[in-house]
């Protein structure tokens, strides 16, 4: 489903409209999808019953025909308008039909909007669409605030209609009196405030409509923002034929782990196991490798130089030396922020310190060797974007696109903002910088943002504090480079992982009953659950 801002959809509609698809046939479209959806969505309540709140522009239209298309179907129905419609054709087909008027005029209090709310199974909240921003008129407010009472109270189904009421359609911001919706009918594609927050936790399911749009729309094409949906997601994963071998699935190679975080090595490896690949090797620091073989013994080991149990700088040549077996490569989970790790990860990327009391960085002889061995695909996690952001001109040492996987705290580090700054606008900082640094950034929370360098963007549409815990980073990591091992391309491996790990979570949470006890290592054996749901393997 693709992602767009309130302006782009303007700008769809006036072509389609300058095409010959007009803006009432879009509303008709609209409308009849959207009763659709509720009509096979909710076939099997027992009272086939449904009121529209109605408003003055064009979602209070697509309620009136969706309301007379379910009229057609031999359902219950009961529009509510927050305005006057005079003379309007669409409120005569639902009176024609048999249908209820209620009007907010005759109910200043909205106890006739309460009691009609008890009365019906589904609710369609279609008063403000994509054009209303917080803060609210205080006569709508008032509306909303009794709808979501009353729907509350007795259980009533709401669906809005292309937004929830009170939602700034670009920004994710919410009015108070936001109606929250079980589900979301939205048209022709999702809104960019949608999948954000506070927004994303209003929405409920999604679903887009077909409005008719022409094909070869320039605004629509140009469009190359999504909301990750399972097809998405099955469609990109790799085949995985009878006849295979654990070769034809690729070999992660994990560079991990220190004497304080030991076990984001196993989380990692684990994942990257469970997301598919062929072989995983985790390269450790050499002390951690007595306690940790036993725990994943599916697993190579790769014993790494240390000091006090943290990588040495010495430690990337050995690294270096087992790249060109590895068809993708993790830098980061557990490594610390150590300055001899520092100093590994600048050798590694082709960069050398000028000595210990000094913050420079510059290329050497090593450093040309290093580039002239070419790093494999590369996802970079955790302590190991914080210990890039020392370097100088990091972008550029890195093969392109690498993936990477800050948090909102690492995103600002990476970019000298703050964490409040990255979240205030999630979206636009995700695009902005991977398209100036020219990799894939995969920014975590509420709603993960991957953006690519070439414009394309994926929300992940899921928040849940299920994910809330340490090492829930790692996991993510593994399954991105065991997706990126098996031959994805960069992005499609990074909007494929992320996914995969929110469902995850998702499943996890089911399994635990509770979101508060979710560890991380079981986000990566509630893998199996995830691919089974959808169908795949």
């Amino acid at each position: 489903m693709k992602l767009v801002t309130v302006e782009e959809m303007r700008a769809i509609e006036q072509q389609a409209n300058a095409h010959g698809w007009t803006y009432a046939q879009m509303m008709e479209a609209a409308g009849v999808g959207l009763a659709r959806v509720v009509a096979e969505g909710y076939a099997q309540l027992a009272e086939h019953t449904v009121l529209g709140l109605v408003g003055g522009g064009n979602n209070g239209g697509d309620t009136l025909v969706a309301l007379a298309e379910l009229q057609r179907q031999g359902w219950q129905v009961t529009a509510y308008l927050a305005r006057p419609r005079p003379d309007d054709p669409l409120v005569a087909r639902v009176a024609h039909g048999g249908g209820w008027i209620l009007e907010a005029a005759d109910d200043p209090h909205q106890d006739t909007l309460r009691r009609a709310i008890a009365d019906h199974a589904v609710l369609l909240d279609g008063l403000l669409g994509t054009g209303a921003r917080p803060p609210l008129r205080a006569d709508i407010a008032s509306i909303l605030t009794a709808a979501k009472e009353a729907a509350t109270a007795h259980g009533v189904i709401v669906v809005a209609v292309d937004v929830p009421s009170g939602i700034d359609s670009n920004t994710g911001e919410a009015a108070e009196a936001t109606l929250p919706a079980d589900l979301t009918v939205t048209m022709a594609a999702a809104k960019v405030g949608m999948a954000q927050m506070p927004a994303l936790g209003l929405v409920g399911n999604v679903i887009a409509v077909d409005i008719g749009l022409p094909e070869g729309l320039p605004a629509w094409e140009a469009v190359h923002r999504y909301w990750v949906e399972t097809e998405m997601v099955r469609d990109i994963l790799p085949p995985r034929p009878a006849e295979a071998h654990k070769g034809l699935f690729g070999h992660a190679l994990i560079a991990a782990g220190s004497v304080n975080f030991a076990g984001a090595p196993l989380l990692a490896g684990e994942a990257a196991y469970r997301a598919g690949a062929g072989r995983v090797t985790l390269a450790v620091p050499t002390p951690l490798h007595h306690a940790l073989a036993g725990a994943l013994p599916e697993a190579a080991w790769l014993l790494l130089p240390h000091e006090m149990g943290v990588l040495a700088e010495d430690a990337a040549d050995v690294l270096q030396d087992a790249l060109p077996r590895a068809t993708a490569l993790l830098l980061g989970p557990g490594l610390g922020q150590e300055q001899t790790t520092a100093d590994f990860l600048a050798h590694l990327l082709g960069t050398k310190r000028q000595g210990r009391g000094t913050l420079g960085f510059v290329p050497s002889e090593n450093s040309q060797k290093a580039t002239e061995r070419r790093l494999p695909p590369l996802v970079i996690e955790a302590d190991a974007l914080k210990l890039l952001a020392r370097l100088p001109a990091w972008p550029q040492r890195l093969p392109a696109p690498a993936i990477l996987l800050p948090h909102p705290g690492e995103m600002a580090a990476l970019t000298g903002s703050t964490a409040e700054a990255i979240q205030a606008n999630r979206l636009a900082a995700a695009e902005k910088y991977a398209q100036a640094w020219g990799h894939i950034v995969v920014l975590k929370g509420a709603g993960t943002v991957v953006a690519g360098p070439d414009g394309h963007t994926a929300v992940i549409p899921v928040a849940t504090p299920a994910l809330a815990r340490a090492g829930s980073g790692d996991v993510l990591a593994g399954i991105v480079v065991g997706l990126l091992a098996q031959g994805l391309p960069p992005w499609e491996a990074a909007v494929a992982g992320a996914w995969l790990h929110a469902q995850a979570g998702l499943f996890a949470w089911e399994s635990t009953g509770t979101t508060a006890s979710v560890l991380a290592r079981e986000l990566a054996r509630a893998l199996p659950r995830v691919f089974n749901a959808i169908g795949y393997g």
